[in-house]
């Protein structure tokens, strides 16, 4: 397949909510005969007061699995599905799979398997609206008996299975290992899937349909009206993504950015908006010194005193060492001259925090060490922030005016970052000021 004669377009939840979303997601496809491989979410709600298919599964199972009556939520998922079939005019009936899907429940089949339902269903649903192929993703999508995703084996399944299909529908955030058991990859992951059908056919473009216009400076949850961002980089999409930002799932930048595949993030409902475009680089006139701010609450910051920290050989390995024993990943580490704070998620530290602190105190037989589990981290991303004067001034006069206290500062080395530590009560007002002070 040559690049740029294939698109791959992923739908989310919300543009396939119901039949009249599908009608609109056939209209986008029909438009550009290159949409060849089509990648769908489950149904997400549709409206105030609805339910994701994807939750109404989890909470389905989880009746199931405490040994209570579960097939009548079963059967409103499936009245979901009836709607829309129906009101399509396809005639398409689900009902062994249903049957399918209950004895699995039955027999605690997991889960994932329970939550991949959603998309594998509303896959079946628009290949017989489009036309297509259905591709199961668990005959493609590789993960390991653990849960771990097999980069290479599915981009090889992948390209075995789809060379020579003109077109197809490939569900999305779902996968298998060897033996047929399903794994997901986390919440938002049908992003991922889209990606790396969009590697594997070498697409000249990867399509992110969703509800909004596209990447917004900031969460409109908290700044009113944020601006939109036109373009970025694979590398500030990755930032953002990471930071808080929930336009498009983290990983899946890497499949489509070692191949240099262009992402557009689009609108279901307002397909001729212009969206936002990630590419690799930017032309002059696409250039911003700010391109977003994102943030997540509930950290835990674990100070460490020692004195003459930074004479001691080897301190920091023991550090690292204390957290690969315990398995546990962390966000940040700013360091001064007697002292190293670790970062990372509250859930995280609480998951192992009584052998975590042993770990410490062995390793590293330190004078003191602090614990602070209120913090909430604040990014701001933006192109050689270093190299653009007032920049910094402009940030901290604004937090300081907005009376926001900084427990953390650290600038990320890629010059295109900085993130800052506050109160998990001051993390809204920090993102308004930095937003009226940077972009506004």
């Amino acid at each position: 397949m040559q690049k740029q004669s294939v698109i791959v377009a992923k739908f989310g939840g919300s543009s396939l909510a119901d039949a009249e979303q599908f009608r609109k997601v056939k209209t986008i496809i029909e438009e550009n005969p290159a949409r060849r491989f089509v990648v769908p979410s489950a149904p997400g709600r549709r409206g105030e007061g609805d339910e994701k298919v994807t939750d109404l599964l989890y909470r389905c199972y989880a009746e199931a699995c405490a040994g209570r009556e579960f097939m009548g939520l079963l059967g409103q998922i499936q009245e979901r599905y009836r709607e829309i079939s129906s009101s399509l005019g396809l005639g398409l009936s689900l009902e062994h799979e249903f049957a399918v899907i209950g004895q699995a429940f039955q027999a605690r089949a997991g889960e994932q398997y329970a939550a991949s339902r959603g998309e594998y269903l509303n896959g079946l649903l628009l290949a017989a609206y489009l036309g297509y192929p259905f591709v199961d993703a668990a005959e493609v999508i590789r993960f390991d008996p653990k849960g771990r995703f097999q980069d290479e084996r599915t981009n090889f399944f992948l390209q075995d299975r789809l060379r020579g299909m003109a077109r197809a529908v490939i569900p999305g955030f779902y996968g298998a290992d060897d033996a047929g058991n399903i794994h997901t990859f986390s919440r938002g992951g049908s992003d991922v899937t889209g990606a790396l059908v969009a590697r594997a056919v070498q697409a000249g473009l990867y399509e992110n349909w969703t509800d909004v216009p596209g990447f917004l400076l900031a969460d409109p949850g908290i700044v009113d009206r944020p601006r939109k961002i036109d373009a970025m980089t694979y590398a500030e999409l990755r930032e953002l993504s990471y930071r808080g930002a929930t336009v498009l799932h983290e990983e899946a930048v890497y499949p489509v950015r070692r191949e240099g595949i262009s992402i557009h993030i689009r609108n279901t409902n307002h397909p001729e908006e212009r969206g936002t475009v990630i590419r690799s680089r930017l032309s002059p006139e696409e250039e911003t010194a700010i391109t977003g701010i994102a943030g997540r609450k509930h950290f835990t910051a674990i100070s460490i005193a020692k004195n003459r920290l930074n004479a001691q050989t080897g301190f920091a390995r023991k550090l690292l060492e204390a957290f690969e024993e315990n398995e546990l990943a962390f966000e940040h580490m700013p360091s001064g001259i007697d002292t190293i704070c670790v970062i990372l998620p509250c859930a995280e530290y609480e998951r192992k925090k009584d052998a975590i602190m042993d770990s410490l105190q062995r390793l590293l037989q330190p004078d003191k060490i602090k614990v602070d589990d209120d913090m909430a981290l604040v990014t701001v991303v933006g192109r050689g922030m270093r190299s653009v004067s007032g920049i910094a001034a402009r940030f901290f006069t604004a937090l300081g005016d907005a009376r926001v206290n900084i427990k953390m500062i650290d600038m990320g080395s890629n010059e295109i970052n900085c993130t800052i530590g506050v109160s998990n009560r001051d993390f809204e007002t920090a993102i308004r000021a930095l937003y009226d002070a940077l972009v506004e």
